[in-house]
């Protein structure tokens, strides 16, 4: 189904940039805008242009929303970090029953280094 918009958006997409651009250009920025000829009069060729550019742009957000929703109900991962797999590892458990993670072995190495300033002994 996601395919299916997908393509659907592609082809609105360069179609509207092919109306987009067929149109003539109003403010001669360049000097490029505005040739005369063609197989309709210019007011029949800029109305046709302009609902076909209506019509491309609705199709364009339509086609937009429905690949945000597409995405949104997608079965996938909140956080990277839930993607991890979890390490298969032993971690030997700790006297005091905790789980055998990093703050106790933290505290234990805390235990058996003594805190605060030591006198060196005399020899």
């Amino acid at each position: 189904m996601e395919t299916v918009v997908i393509v659907i958006h592609l082809m609105v997409v360069l179609a509207l940039v092919l109306v987009v651009l067929l149109q003539r250009s109003e403010g001669g920025a360049l000097g490029i805008g505005g040739g005369g000829g063609g197989l309709m009069s210019s007011r029949g060729t800029a109305n046709i242009l302009t609902r076909a550019t209506a019509v491309l742009a609705v199709a364009f957000f339509a086609t937009s929303l429905t690949l945000s929703l597409i995405a949104k109900n997608q079965d996938r991962p909140g956080s990277i970090l839930d993607a991890v797999p979890t390490a298969t590892q032993e971690v030997p458990a700790t006297t005091e029953g905790g789980s055998g993670g990093v703050l106790d072995s933290l505290k234990q190495l805390n235990q058996q280094q003594p805190s605060g300033p030591q006198v060196p002994a005399a020899q």
